[in-house]
């Protein structure tokens, strides 16, 4: 149990859709918190306005909603360390950053795009990389090498500025992760990273610090591409003085592709035959849409256990998990260190296991939606019957309509390979004589259907196959579907008659 208490934060960009390994690091952070009686926050890390994108963030926080992902502090819950938007921050970050270059921890640097980019193109020349490093910045156009008089003049007539972490010479920096244990990085690798920016927004290091400390934050769980970041991280709780206070540090492994080859990326969506978003996104700007788990068919329920399942190991054979189960034994120290393959098969199987534990009349709730999409009104008993009769063969919720589309809708068409393979000179008289016995019927149950279609074979010396596979080829005008007699019940007499008469017309 943690000693102190446990704030943790999900801090996504508003520049785009929220990725299926952001919602993960959500899921982590949320587990966590509840595990230990402690409190989730959603922060909106918006400072490079120049990338956010239109209707991310309602995107962000819907995305979290359907996933039972429910923030206890954030932009639209409130709580004591707000605003919780950072772009409403904005001055509070200016004071920071003078206060580093005061300290000594940081400097202005007025270096113009034009001369960067001169600087870079001469590094390409010479078959090397520019860096805006120790090794060069005492002879570029900063603070560090300009008298503080003209710096002050400089910054007072307005000219632009960055401020720049000065990153100290060969020093070893340290520092525990829960996950990956102790890790070392010499300052040498590091760049003098930008800190503030000339438009007066912080970058995301500043911020993430800044706000990590001030909101109280105890622990920071978060995937592995902002390793390289965090030595940068660990010297500015150092120039603040907020060593002590330095949250544990988690860094989760990245989701990997399939394949295992590269990280799975928001360019892979649909292109790999799967969503990578949780719900559906268009580009706002293209009106390209991409296909979401919610509107693919996929439970809520059953997207957390997959991505639950992916990095952490629960250290048992289980596999299904409620969203309680997974707040009970979940751990940080049991976060994996290697990526972990996303399995878009494994991914329709978990749907399909929670879609068995669910009641007939609950998957009707879900199913009646789809039908009325195509243009049809749906009976909640009916739907909840044809669902309880097909639902083993359903693995999305798209698929109920695949398996039972009939029970709403009669044949247009008959299927022609179906038609040579059931249909003979003989099956016109057959049926002809079929329809008579179910129309005679008083009760309409698959057991009385059953018991005069057997006698009808035996009485006629003929094969049930002869009766069945016509039949069903009527009723469906294929030879899909589950059992014939339940699906003759659920249709009723004068349906199953109705559709007899139709394809006798096509067929004979």
């Amino acid at each position: 149990m943690p000693e102190k208490d446990v704030r943790v934060r999900f801090a996504p960009s508003p520049t785009g859709p929220l990725h299926i390994g952001g919602v993960r690091t959500a899921l982590f952070n949320y587990l966590f918190a509840k595990k230990n009686n402690g409190t989730f926050i959603l922060r909106i890390e918006d400072t490079d306005q120049t990338r956010t994108v239109e209707g991310a963030e309602d995107y962000i926080i819907e995305s979290l909603k359907w996933c039972g992902i429910e923030p206890d502090e954030g932009i639209h819950e409130g709580g004591s360390y707000g605003p919780y938007r950072q772009s409403e921050r904005k001055s509070i970050y200016r004071e920071y950053a003078i206060k580093l270059v005061q300290d000594g921890f940081a400097y202005y640097a007025f270096d113009t795009q034009e001369e960067l980019e001169v600087l870079r193109k001469k590094c390409e020349a010479e078959k090397k990389t520019f860096t805006y490093d120790a090794s060069v910045r005492n002879e570029l156009n900063n603070s560090l090498n300009a008298d503080p008089d003209e710096v002050t003049e400089r910054i007072r007539s307005g000219e632009p500025y960055v401020i720049r972490f000065r990153i100290p010479e060969d020093e070893e920096i340290t520092f525990k992760d829960v996950v990956r244990g102790e890790v070392r990085v010499n300052s040498s690798t590091l760049d003098d990273k930008v800190l503030f920016k000339a438009d007066g927004m912080p970058t995301y290091h500043l911020a993430n610090v800044v706000d990590d400390h001030l909101m109280q934050v105890s622990h920071v769980i978060r995937g592995e591409e902002w390793l390289p970041s965090t030595p940068l991280h660990v010297l500015l709780y150092r120039a603040f003085g907020w060593e002590r206070e330095m949250p544990v540090l988690a860094h989760m492994p990245l989701t990997l592709k399939p394949d295992g080859k590269g990280k799975l990326s928001k360019r892979d969506g649909d292109r790999l035959g799967f969503p990578v978003f949780p719900l559906q996104w268009q580009n706002p700007k293209t009106g390209e849409v991409s296909s979401g788990y919610r509107e693919s068919g996929y439970f809520p329920e059953a997207f957390i256990n997959i991505l639950a399942l992916l990095g952490w190991n629960p250290g048992t054979e289980k596999e299904l998990y409620s969203m309680e189960e997974l707040v009970e034994d979940f751990s940080i120290e049991r976060i994996i260190k290697s990526g972990s393959r996303f399995d878009p098969e494994k991914a329709r199987w978990f749907n399909h296991q929670y879609m068995l534990k669910k009641t007939s009349e609950e998957l009707a709730e879900w199913f009646i939606p789809f039908i009325q999409k195509r243009g049809m009104e749906a009976d909640r008993n009916y739907t909840a019957t044809v669902v309880d009769l097909i639902k083993e063969r359903a693995f999305l919720l798209p698929d109920l309509w695949e398996h039972s589309w009939f029970f709403f809708l009669g044949p247009v068409e008959y299927d022609e390979k179906v038609i040579k393979k059931a249909w003979n000179d003989d099956s016109g008289k057959i049926i002809q004589d079929i329809r008579v016995l179910l129309e005679n019927l008083v009760e309409f149950e698959g057991s009385l259907i059953e018991s005069e279609i057997k006698n009808f074979v035996q009485s006629n010396e003929i094969g049930f196959g002869k009766v069945m596979n016509p039949l069903r080829l009527l009723l469906t005008g294929s030879n899909t579907g589950p059992g014939l007699l339940d699906m003759m019940e659920i249709l009723g007499k004068e349906e199953v008659l109705k559709r007899i008469d139709s394809g006798l017309k096509h067929l004979v």
